[in-house]
């Protein structure tokens, strides 16, 4: 890759760190295109050249924010921190991600556009559960996920939270601390209790 090239991408990065942010905080149908390109600090020609369109823009800034938390917590399985360290930062991080997340923007993702709910759903089974392999398979050489449970049990399990955070009708009316909480439950439920409760 060129240094052209590079700017270019650094660029279309940029703009959709700034249409998510935008999206989250203020939901699609008040962000504008104008108050992206001043974020991102371009003009919003080149917003339209990148991406066509606002509705564009909306699905190519989740799909660049899905893959780029995926990546950070690859990055965190090839560190030297134990399973429980690295719990407590996805944990950390999910929280956090819940403050910023506006679900009307979610909603409009998953009942308008049905490529982007494919896209999900092949994501994660290509993705984010190889991934989770990998995470207990550490855990339960570390001593801290039961090795009796079977990857296939674990595997229903993350399942069943994937599929209610696909539908936002069961998760609209959820509180930021109750979002927060089951953040917890599913990480620490891993586990089976919380760190602090762990000898």
């Amino acid at each position: 890759m060129n240094g052209f090239e590079r700017r270019k991408k650094r660029k279309r990065e940029n703009i959709c760190r700034a249409a998510f942010e935008l999206f989250c905080t203020l939901g699609m149908q008040k962000t504008k295109i104008a108050q992206i390109a001043k974020k991102a600090d371009v003009s919003q020609v080149t917003i339209y050249n990148y991406f066509g369109s606002k509705e564009n823009l909306l699905k190519k800034s989740y799909i660049y924010f899905m893959e780029e938390k995926l990546q950070q917590y690859e990055n965190l399985l090839e560190e030297e921190l134990t399973f429980l360290q690295i719990i407590e930062k996805i944990v950390f991080d999910k929280s956090e991600s819940v403050k910023m997340m506006n679900y009307e923007f979610i909603q409009t993702l998953l009942s308008r556009y049905q490529d982007m709910k494919q896209f999900i759903d092949d994501f994660y089974k290509n993705k984010v559960i190889p991934m989770m392999i990998r995470l207990i398979e550490k855990g339960r050489r570390e001593g801290y996920v039961n090795r009796d449970i079977s990857n296939e049990a674990f595997l229903f399990y993350i399942g069943i939270f994937k599929e209610a955070l696909n539908r936002p009708e069961l998760t609209s009316n959820l509180s930021i601390s109750a979002m927060q909480d089951l953040a917890s439950l599913f990480f620490y439920g891993l586990m089976g209790e919380e760190p602090s409760s762990m000898s």
